[in-house]
């Protein structure tokens, strides 16, 4: 198969999952705890594709919750925002670290439905197990400063930042290096400066 045909499925896979997240998002505003078909029919899909993504109506009901709980970049930086990197992507991770910790539960539990998927061999390169929320937040806190940075050296820090911001990172501060959570704060902070200069030093895209 061709590159542009494996991304272009890549990306209606995406969009599908997307989709189902947001009628799931649609219906609990409504009141209501909808079933899986419900939601298929909302999103405008069959019940088995919505099944490829979610290997239960709870596990989709959990991520819907929690989407809605993920900050929009254009929200973030909305009004007197910083141009400098650092400070915007200090500002996306303390507005995800604080997320992180109100919903520490229940992202836990996501994290156990996508490594179940991994673990049965569904996920394999076929249907994501997990929505990517991360990285529009970091291009968006990148955007302002992508002249200061050689194009090879920007899309890698942009995946060595994802590495450093998110839930999985939670999980490392918290349960293997045992931070509280001003040390995780202040080591991510750190993470983050030393990545951007880095990106910026000459030969960084060699």
């Amino acid at each position: 198969m061709a590159e542009a045909d494996r991304t272009g499925r890549a990306n209606q896979r995406r969009r599908t999952r997307k989709d189902l997240l947001r009628a799931a998002s649609r219906l609990m505003r409504q009141g209501r705890r909808p079933s899986l078909e419900e939601i298929a029919e909302e999103a405008l899909v069959s019940r088995a594709t919505a099944y490829r993504y979610f290997p239960s109506v709870e596990a989709l009901l959990l991520e819907a919750s929690l989407d809605v709980a993920i900050p929009e970049a254009e929200a973030l930086f909305r009004g007197g925002s910083p141009e400098d990197p650092v400070a915007r992507l200090e500002r996306v991770d303390t507005a995800l670290h604080d997320m992180i910790l109100a919903n520490e539960a229940q992202l836990r539990l996501m994290l156990v439905h996508s490594l179940q998927r991994g673990f049965r061999g569904e996920a394999e390169g076929e249907f994501p197990a997990r929505q990517n929320r991360r990285t529009p937040l970091i291009e968006a806190a990148l955007e302002p400063a992508r002249s200061q940075f050689d194009p090879a050296a920007l899309d890698t820090l942009g995946k060595a930042l994802a590495l450093i911001i998110g839930t999985e990172a939670m999980v490392v501060c918290k349960d293997v290096l045992q931070l509280d959570d001003a040390e995780a704060r202040e080591v991510k902070r750190w993470a983050i400066q030393a990545l951007v200069e880095a990106a910026r030093a000459p030969g960084s895209s060699d």
